[in-house]
């Protein structure tokens, strides 16, 4: 009994199915209508009841509608009115993408009897898109070695706009090294490239900031923007300069080995490796001086290496290097003169330059016994003053007085030599007179 009751609903219903198609009035009318994209819900679109040859009791009586597919109910139907309105915004670019165009085909359904209208709607587009980076900011690293004519590709901006209202053009601000160019791609869109004009020296600008902005063609035009940060990759360019180019210094001998006796300094504007520098003395630098001087290679200090003799080496010139770790290396260098004062380390040399002769009894005061010759010869005493003097700058040994009977035959005098300096050094000489007997 349930099977046959099934059944008989199964025919009824495909009997009405059948009704249905046969009362179904499918009319392909040539309607198109023309709207922006964005209108407002209530805006008309067109008086749908005239175009379809309607009348407006009909519109009401027969409930003209507008069929729903795409799950959306972008429009209706005034059936006070007869008019096609918006009942939702539309996205032109939501609905169509980019396309050229963008039109709806929609249908309209009128019961009693039913009847289906196809008509189009093209959706027009306006310019509610501003052109947009997908990265706000960006950096590009540019060696400053770089040869002008030189191009970097930049990102392109989207516009979902289309027509005139699409992407059209990019501007770059004003800056004195780098120039836009706008290529057409093969597809159409617009690339825009960095030129460089101007040579970039990072040691005066280590960083160009540059606007790029994107416009589009719409009236007015809509603009969107990125930084570029142009950050300038070193080049060893720079050679090491000292802060002195002449270093003069003094320095007494005998100074003890490891004292610091100047620091030279040298500037390299560059950075990284090409700023790090070590320092050496010049190529020719004379075995004497390595041998008695040493350069720390980080810090530039000249130390004591070996004892330092006046009575040898009055002075030094020298050159001193500054070479920094670029590739290649690039060196600078400065002059040192290097004057070593004295110090009071030698006593006096004696020289006899002549014999003593014999002093008679009958000399008178002022015979000359010997003559003695020293370097350094600042003081000369002898030690029986009586009898004796030295002259102090001659070095002659004198009788001070003529010779008694009380004077011993034989006379040794104690010369002793001082110079002035600091300590005082001395020398001593001893010489032996004899005193020879009168003529009869």
């Amino acid at each position: 009994m349930e099977t046959l009751r099934i059944n008989m609903r199964r025919k009824w219903w495909i009997a009405g199915l059948l009704y249905a198609f046969a009362v179904w009035n499918i009319t392909e009318a040539q309607i198109r209508y023309t709207i922006p994209e964005e209108q407002n819900e209530g805006t008309v679109v067109g008086n749908i009841a005239k175009d379809l040859d309607l009348k407006l009791s009909e519109v009401f009586e027969r409930k003209l509608r507008i069929a729903v597919e795409s799950g959306k109910q972008y429009f209706g139907v005034d059936l006070t009115k007869g008019e096609l309105v918006v009942q939702e915004r539309i996205d032109r670019e939501n609905l169509c993408g980019q396309s050229a165009t963008c039109i709806l085909t929609l249908e309209a359904i009128a019961e009693n009897p039913l009847q289906l209208f196809r008509f189009e709607i093209e959706i027009q587009d306006i310019n509610d898109n501003s052109p947009v980076f997908q990265n706000k900011e960006s950096t590009l690293n540019i060696a400053e070695s770089t040869v002008p004519g030189a191009r970097f590709r930049l990102e392109s901006a989207q516009d979902p706009d289309v027509g005139s209202n699409s992407l059209r053009t990019y501007t770059l601000s004003k800056n004195e090294h780098f120039a836009l160019d706008v290529k057409i791609a093969k597809d159409g869109s617009r690339v825009p490239e960095l030129v460089l004009e101007k040579s970039l020296d990072r040691e005066k600008q280590s960083i160009v900031s540059l606007t790029l902005t994107a416009l589009d063609g719409g009236k007015p035009a809509r603009s969107g923007t990125t930084k570029i940060s142009v950050r300038v990759l070193d080049t060893n360019d720079n050679a090491p300069v000292f802060e002195k180019p002449q270093y003069d210094e003094q320095i007494t001998e005998n100074t003890a080995p490891g004292v610091v006796v100047l620091t030279v300094r040298a500037i390299d504007l560059d950075e990284g490796a090409n700023k790090e520098m070590s320092y050496s003395f010049g190529p020719h630098t004379p075995d004497t001086l390595s041998s008695l001087f040493s350069v720390d290679p980080a810090t530039g200090e000249l130390k004591v290496k070996n004892k330092i003799d006046y009575e040898t080496d009055r002075s030094f010139d020298f050159d001193i290097v500054a070479r920094d770790k670029g590739n290649p290396p690039m060196e600078g260098v400065c002059s040192v003169h290097l004057d070593i004062l004295d110090m009071n380390d030698n006593a006096p040399e004696i020289i006899l330059k002549s014999s003593p002769s014999p002093v008679r009894e009958d000399a008178p005061g002022g015979t000359v016994v010997a003559l003695i010759s020293a370097k350094d010869l600042d003081k000369a005493e002898a030690t029986d003053a009586s009898l004796f003097t030295v002259t102090l700058h001659t070095g002659e040994v004198r009788t001070k007085r003529s010779v008694v009977e009380q004077d011993d035959s034989s006379q040794r005098l104690l010369i002793e030599i001082k110079d002035n300096g600091e300590p005082v050094q001395s020398t001593t000489v001893t010489v032996d007179i004899l005193i020879e007997g009168r003529l009869s």
